[in-house]
């Protein structure tokens, strides 16, 4: 550890730019991962935010939920049977506004069900970033598909679908609105992929997520990102210690000479890792949750610590394979032919 030290000192330099680049990298990385977490959340808060359960639509629906219909009779026979089932519709939409001004919506109507608020006819709870565009409970809302007038009754945290704002409404707005007597999907709360029911497939959570085609391009593309950076910070690790141990390989000869061992070299350069991954880490965090905190209200951005957690480890298990493949090559230095090359 104190070997370690003292080179870093005398390199600082060269460890000062591998330290920034790595303070560059992990404050990207953890900036599109707070991106792709806030979008994620935006795009599908609705479902993410439902317990663990499955999902069950139409076998012949091609898994795409609004070209499913579920029978009547199946939807009936499937609530009666089991005790936590909710039977559930999602369609976008629009609603214009007390000044005539289209807002565009998510729909949402459900059986009665804890998981979803109950809505009467005529009634409608919005997702709360609705108030930011001048509706207030109480307004009088329209829908040209619609015969009457819908009253706002409240409003609800977080609930969005497709990065809309979600409307709940009563079934009965609902089948006139899209001229529909089948709900699309019926959600078993606490279900498992053991249980099918004819003529109907079953999705986890995660698996209906990612049925929806915006939700899963999205969240495949940045993630693709951050994973890409991550394996950028392991090559980087790799070809900063090979460079360094390539200009040091006389050095080692003469410590092999007398009497270090390779695990003790091989424990310098880990310290070496640490020293420069930590601090770079920590910075890159600190800087974050400022910006998660003063991020602007409309932006979707959400870095959880877990997420953060999650990242730095995997950060420090890259540098750290990073730098001991790139110190392969100190376990077969010679003595006395790193010498001899150190002199040449």
């Amino acid at each position: 550890m104190n070997l370690a030290w003292k080179e870093i000192k005398k390199s600082k330099v060269r460890f000062l730019i591998l330290g920034s680049i790595v303070f560059l990298v992990s404050l990207l990385t953890f900036i599109i991962s707070g991106l792709a977490n806030g979008l994620s959340q935006d795009n599908a808060a609705l479902i993410k935010d439902l317990p663990n359960g499955q999902f069950y639509m139409d076998a012949d629906a091609d898994e795409t939920y609004n070209l499913s219909r579920i029978d009547n009779s199946t939807m009936e026979k499937l609530l009666n049977n089991e005790k936590d089932a909710t039977a559930l519709s999602i369609q976008m939409g629009f609603l214009n506004d007390e000044s005539d001004k289209q807002q565009s919506v998510a729909f949402v109507t459900s059986t009665d069900s804890k998981l979803f608020p109950h809505v009467k006819s005529g009634e409608v709870i919005l997702d709360r970033s609705m108030e930011d565009k001048g509706i207030k409970v109480g307004d009088t809302l329209t829908n040209n598909q619609f015969s009457g007038e819908f009253i706002v009754k409240g409003f609800v945290d977080q609930t969005k679908f497709s990065h809309a704002p979600v409307a709940f409404i009563n079934i009965k707005n609902y089948k006139e609105i899209y001229r529909v007597n089948e709900m699309q999907l019926v959600f078993l709360l606490g279900g498992d992929s053991s249980q099918e029911f004819a003529g109907l497939q079953s999705f986890s959570k995660q698996d209906f997520l990612n049925t929806i085609p915006s939700y899963s391009a999205e969240q495949m593309s940045l993630n693709m990102i951050v994973w890409f950076l991550v394996v950028i910070s392991g090559l980087l690790f790799a070809i900063f210690f090979y460079m360094m141990n390539v200009q040091k390989i006389g050095l080692y000869g003469i410590l092999k000479a007398i009497g270090l061992k390779t695990s003790r070299l091989f424990r310098i350069m880990w310290a070496q890792m640490i020293f420069i991954t930590v601090p770079a880490l920590a910075l890159s965090i600190v800087l974050c949750q400022v910006f998660n905190r003063i991020a602007p209200e409309g932006m979707p951005f959400s870095l959880t610590m877990e997420t953060t957690a999650t990242l730095s480890l995997v950060f420090l298990i890259i540098g750290f394979i990073g730098a001991t493949l790139s110190g392969i090559q100190i376990k077969k230095v010679e003595p006395l032919q790193a010498i001899q090359q150190g002199e040449m």
